[in-house]
């Protein structure tokens, strides 16, 4: 009879609140912590969310994103119908070890989750996002039905290594890596154990995520640090990283009534998908694709130096309410408040003046281009 196995490998479920494999380090580097989808993570160290940002950006950053989701399918080709059912990709055109930004979509095409996928030798491996990780699997689950191998990995912690002096150090410690382009992956060498390192990341700068079991992963951390200034980085400059970098929090700047069009994605759609569907909510989809959507996600700079923080109701200039604010805070590289949200498609235009309303003041703002802040990425 076929099967399909999906387990967890190890026995974080029975804990009330998870802790990832590098919390004691975290603590003596000062950490404050704090709960984030169940997990204790750090959301600063000692220098403060504005210096480690600015580390990042200049030098290199560690940071512990080991809540999230690790899914390996063991699988042939044979999967690759029933996967693009529910995530829009063209899996026979991705190359090896090529890993591709996507999405878990419902029958109204709105997103449950965005996610990493990569094609490997023996299948297809996903990170998903840690509040969405258990509904993710039973998602997959109910759509490759049985005959697969799925495991949600416990055994293993992954570490995000960012900025423009990431290379160089990891260059010292795997021989070669520097060779590998962005979205692109393979398999290395660390205390003697094959570890998974793909060239990604979610901070709008060049760097490298680690796949490592949990045993080794403060090690590596360590030896990361010895070789550079890397510092570690906690989810507060994260945050301001990736808000600069223009890119989506799950949950705040799109979730399962948003659809890729109105969250600004569309790019990460196959153009042979964009023209034939064959997707849940594809309908949906293509008709904003054609039609525009009713509201678009944009990125709104509010002048002077006033914060419009997530849940800011979005004015035109003739006090008609357009859309709201999903993300907003200070943005230490642009020097100054940044936003992204929903507003009104015919208000989306770039350049487009809008009035924020944070508390009771009315905050003059402008609709503009992402990112704000120019990516690093390394080009193919």
């Amino acid at each position: 009879r076929s099967y399909i196995i999906f387990m967890n490998v190890g026995n974080s479920e029975l804990k009330q609140t998870n802790k990832t494999q590098l919390y004691d380090f975290h603590k003596s580097f000062g950490a404050k912590l704090v709960n984030f989808a169940g997990y204790e993570m750090p959301i600063q160290y000692q220098d403060g969310i504005i210096q480690e940002h600015k580390h990042t950006r200049n030098s290199i950053g560690i940071f512990d994103v080991s809540h999230m989701g690790q899914l390996k399918i063991e699988c042939s080709s044979s999967i690759f119908p029933y996967l693009e059912k529910i995530i829009p990709l063209d899996f026979s055109a991705i190359e090896n070890n090529q890993s591709k930004y996507s999405f878990l979509l419902n029958n109204n095409g709105g997103i449950e989750d965005d996610l990493i996928v990569t094609k490997v030798d023996t299948g297809i491996k996903f990170v998903l996002n840690a509040a969405c990780k258990d509904n993710d699997v039973k998602i997959i689950k109910d759509s490759i039905g049985e005959g697969f191998t799925a495991i949600l990995r416990d055994d293993l912690s992954l570490i995000a290594i960012q900025g423009p002096k990431a290379v160089d150090a990891m260059e010292k410690i795997f021989k070669d890596i520097s060779k590998l382009n962005f979205m692109y992956g393979n398999y290395f060498e660390y205390n003697k154990k094959k570890i998974f390192i793909t060239r990604s990341g979610y901070t709008g700068e060049d760097g490298f995520e680690v796949s490592i079991k949990n045993e080794d992963v403060q090690e590596l951390t360590q030896d990361i640090m010895r070789v550079s200034d890397a510092k570690l980085i906690g989810l507060g400059a994260r945050d301001s990283l990736r808000l600069e970098a223009g890119l989506c929090l799950y949950g705040h700047d799109i979730n399962s009534k948003t659809t890729p069009v109105e969250g600004s994605l569309s790019w990460a759609i196959p153009k042979i998908k964009k023209e034939k569907g064959g997707f849940v909510g594809d309908k949906i989809i293509l008709d904003q694709i054609k039609k525009k959507p009713k509201k678009i996600r944009v990125g709104i700079k509010p002048e002077g130096k006033i914060i419009a923080r997530e849940g800011t109701k979005i004015f035109s200039n003739d006090q008609k309410e357009i859309g709201h604010v999903t993300s907003g805070g200070f943005g230490p590289s642009v020097n100054g408040p940044i936003a992204m949200g929903y507003v009104d498609y015919d208000q989306s235009q770039e350049g487009t003046k809008v009035v924020l309303k944070v508390r009771e003041n009315m905050v003059q703002g402008i609709i503009s281009k992402l990112p704000f802040y120019k990516k690093s990425y390394v080009k193919n």
